[in-house]
């Protein structure tokens, strides 16, 4: 695939995702309100999504509890803990991902 073409698809690329993006913002301009349902659901949908990726995050924790267990419970009590404290999304990551990693580290070499 030649350059031109490749540059092509990541600017046709950039364009409809900005599209999407801002397709909301031009259908609820003004006076315009948006229905009770999508209200709803933007309330609730960012707590269920956690939820899911908690479970999903947690899911191999029973096969080797000492292993795998111990850092991703702790890891996810630091997010917790550090989002409710800062209330920074990167920051809650950014921490769990290095408590886990460096717990998976220690746990793993005893």
């Amino acid at each position: 695939m030649n350059e031109a073409r490749m540059i092509g698809i990541i600017i046709l690329s950039a364009v409809i995702t900005f599209s999407l993006r801002a397709f909301p913002f031009l259908i609820f301009r003004g006076k315009r309100r948006m229905p009770e349902r999508l209200v709803y659901l933007g309330n609730i949908l960012p707590a269920a999504i956690m939820a899911v990726l908690i479970v999903y995050c947690l899911k191999d924790v029973a096969g080797n509890f000492e292993t795998y267990g111990i850092p991703q419970l702790t890891a996810v009590l630091v997010v917790a803990v550090s989002y409710k404290w800062k209330h920074n999304t990167f920051v809650s990551i950014i921490l769990g991902t290095a408590c886990d990693m460096i717990l998976m580290q220690v746990l793993s070499s005893v």
